[in-house]
């Protein structure tokens, strides 16, 4: 059970992350944000590592996993940031959301049981997020030709996020759980600063936004760590899974802010969701 409210907070803490990041990304270049958003992220993480420490226990096998997690999490971020600039969030939150098939696929490859019901849990919490955004896709006029690249990565980055809590979580059960997340956000930021000086994007678009984007890289630590320190509680797994509910609340978010409708139908996708999170906790 406490997996699963680890994953519920960090669905609401990235559901916040994600509308803003809907609100920049249009008409900002996506590495210089992706770039502040991870500095961020490690500051927020430099305090409360240094305080809590566990780098003693950090073995060697906890490095390699932690920056392995680091290096899958760029792609994750990369196809949720170009999804959200080039298509609305609820056309490509449900390929985005897809993620927890992935991650208990992997978590049945690692040797645990995982029996139907679970499937049946998972399933309808992808398929009710998917219900909400397919009846929802209509209303925002945007251009199909668009709809093709934004859905390629949004598939980019579901499988991005899966790696990078099957291999974040092992690398805290293998360590320590702070040193484990500050690892991988690390070498996410040397990977954008790479990637940055590779491209030479225009970093000066995103001056007027650094403020929200440091809330942004606060929120993305905080929902990252919340799914990796799941990992020595039952059903770690569970922590992935339901926090891909980020894609319903963030609709919820654009409705309640934005005045976007929801119609009665979604409602029936969002008690769907529920119902899913419902049967895991009760598995569990």
């Amino acid at each position: 059970m406490l997996a699963l409210i680890f994953g519920l907070s960090a669905a609401v803490t990235w559901a916040v992350h994600d509308f803003l990041v809907r609100r920049l990304a249009p008409n900002q270049a996506v590495l210089p944000m992706i770039l502040v958003v991870a500095f961020a992220g490690c500051a927020a993480l430099a305090g409360p590592v240094l305080v809590v420490g566990g780098w003693d226990r950090m073995t060697a096998a906890a490095y390699g996993f932690g920056m392995l997690a680091g290096v899958a999490y760029i792609p994750g971020s990369l196809g949720l940031y170009m999804a959200f600039k080039l298509a609305p969030v609820r056309i490509v939150a449900p390929v985005l959301g897809a993620y927890p098939m992935l991650s208990l696929g992997i978590a049945a490859l690692q040797g645990r049981s995982v029996g139907a019901l679970e499937w049946v849990g998972v399933a309808a919490i992808v398929l009710g997020i998917a219900f909400v955004a397919v009846l929802s896709r209509g209303e925002d006029g945007h251009a199909p030709a668009r709809l093709g690249p934004a859905l390629g990565w949004a598939v980019f980055g579901a499988i991005g996020f899966a790696a990078t809590f099957a291999l974040g979580q092992e690398a805290a059960r293998q360590g320590a759980t702070l040193p484990s997340i500050l690892m991988t956000r690390l070498v996410v930021t040397a990977g954008i600063v790479a990637l940055v000086l590779l491209t030479r994007p225009p970093m000066a678009q995103v001056r007027g936004s650094l403020p929200t984007l440091g809330l942004m890289g606060v929120l993305d630590a905080v929902a990252l760590g919340l799914v990796l320190a799941a990992a020595t509680l039952p059903h770690p797994e569970y922590a992935a899974i339901t926090s891909s509910l980020f894609g319903v609340l963030t609709i919820l978010l654009a409705w309640k802010f934005l005045g976007e409708r929801v119609q009665p139908l979604q409602w029936v996708g969002i008690v769907v969701v529920f119902g899913g999170i419902a049967l895991l906790a009760a598995q569990g």
